[in-house]
């Protein structure tokens, strides 16, 4: 009996398939959080203060994920596997949810309690206006040569 027969998808079709995909994300993945890495021993926080480092990576990085989003879903075509390296992996490795939860925990028990529930509410503000702001600017930059 054949998978056609059977109506079970063929395991080792989508595995050849999605294998590249997930190759493409973990050395994206690699690369960003690399480069995380370096913002973090370039421009160190110490302990018990605010993180702006961790701030602005993620700022930054939701700033250029809104950029490369509109470049290669509406003004380029892009290979199959540009958005999984960069956008997931690159990206994805590069800015950290993780992180800012560890950093809004340690601000609270160094007794930093403002400066704990101001970083909270400021990272997602400040990420998704990067994100809006980067969107907007690049649309009206690339849309603009085009008319």
């Amino acid at each position: 009996m054949t998978a056609a027969e059977t109506g079970r998808p063929r395991v080792r079709s989508a595995v050849r398939v999605q294998a590249p995909v997930v190759g493409a994300v973990a050395v994206g993945g690699a690369v960003g959080a690399a480069a995380r890495y370096a913002a973090v021993v370039w421009w160190p926080t110490p302990a018990g203060s605010f993180p702006w480092t961790i701030l602005w990576v993620n700022v930054v990085g939701c700033a250029v994920i809104g950029a490369f989003m509109v470049i290669v879903a509406e003004a380029r075509t892009a290979h199959r596997l540009v958005r999984p390296f960069f956008g997931t992996g690159v990206l994805g490795g590069f800015t950290t949810f993780s992180t800012y939860a560890v950093d809004v925990r340690g601000l609270f028990e160094a007794g930093r309690h403002g400066s704990a529930l101001l970083y909270l509410a400021a990272t997602p503000v400040l990420a998704l206006t990067a994100v809006r702001a980067a969107t907007a600017v690049t649309r009206r930059a690339l849309f603009r040569r085009q008319s």
